[in-house]
């Protein structure tokens, strides 16, 4: 079966992957056209359209099934532990894994127009807990997901290299205080983790209401799981009355829906908004990184 003759890579794919200045990056974006073409041969799919605009490291194409019409989704992306995550939620507050083959995955279709940042924020944060409480299980033995440890200090080197920017000097205190949540790691549990969880990869389904997409897959402290979502909406609770204190409700609301510390749930926020924050700055946004690090202070 021919790919669809107007396929195109998406753009904020390209930019993504070309920013990381990797030519193994270059390789997979050139071949990623016949990768698809592939994809839809094997699973016997007719393509219907590439989802814009898409994600930030592959690229999801909804299809159905040449047989039966059944709707589906083909996400290829380069390989990682998402598809053994999956296998191991099997549904359970998570999108449906089909099949896979080298780094492709054919999946259940999501109704990804709608995801749970369309709710309220009230009751996004609610369904958003809800969906944590299925996904947390205990990894299974001789897992292939990274661990929390190693994941924190990768960001804990990357915040030591950044430190120094000019724009972040007066970040010091709070880098400080931010990465002395790396040494929750190490006592956090062996819980599979989604690692990348936010409002935007939760998506509507037919089988259930809301179930999670795209994890980043590792095993540790759950409390991690919870710090974008503590970031989630940052724009939106800047600009309400009193953030400090909105700021400090929400952590504390959220850490006692799912019953966690709201201690280790402040530390893990804090790394993620400090690592954020530097980020941006080394970006060029000067703008992002200070509101990272207002949010930060008002924890």
């Amino acid at each position: 079966m021919a790919q669809p003759a107007r396929f195109s890579v998406p753009e904020r794919l390209v930019e993504s992957v070309r920013a990381e200045d990797d030519p193994a990056g270059e390789s997979w974006l050139a071949e990623l056209p016949g990768l698809v073409a592939q994809r839809l041969a094997h699973w016997r799919l007719v393509p219907e359209r590439v989802v814009e605009p898409g994600g930030r490291g592959s690229v999801v194409v909804y299809a159905h099934r040449a047989d039966d019409l059944a709707p589906v989704a083909l996400k290829v992306a380069r390989p990682s532990a998402e598809a053994a995550a999956l296998r191991v939620w099997a549904g359970r507050g998570a999108v449906l894994l089909l099949d896979e083959a080298d780094g492709s995955l054919l999946l259940e279709r999501l109704h990804g127009e709608v995801p749970l940042r369309s709710l309220a924020e009230p009751k996004a944060m609610l369904e958003a807990t809800s969906l944590l409480r299925r996904l947390w299980v205990q990894a299974p033995p001789e897992h292939p997901f990274e661990s929390l440890a190693d994941r924190a200090g990768r960001v804990a080197d990357r915040i030591a290299g950044r430190r120094a920017l000019p724009a972040a000097v007066d970040a010091g205190p709070l880098v400080d205080e931010a990465l002395e949540a790396v040494a929750l790691a190490a006592d956090g549990g062996d819980w599979l983790l989604h690692g990348d969880f936010q409002h935007g990869r939760v998506l509507a389904a037919d089988r259930s209401p809301w179930l999670a997409v795209a994890p980043r897959p590792l095993v540790g402290d759950r409390a991690h799981d919870l710090a974008r979502l503590v970031l989630d909406r940052i724009d939106t609770l800047a600009a309400s009355p009193g953030p400090r204190g909105a700021a400090r409700r929400r952590l504390a609301q959220l850490a006692e829906a799912v019953e966690l510390p709201a201690d280790r749930v402040r530390a893990w926020t804090l790394l993620r908004a400090v690592d954020t924050a530097l980020g941006a700055f080394a970006a060029g946004d000067a703008a992002a990184a200070e509101l990272r690090l207002e949010f930060a202070a008002w924890l």
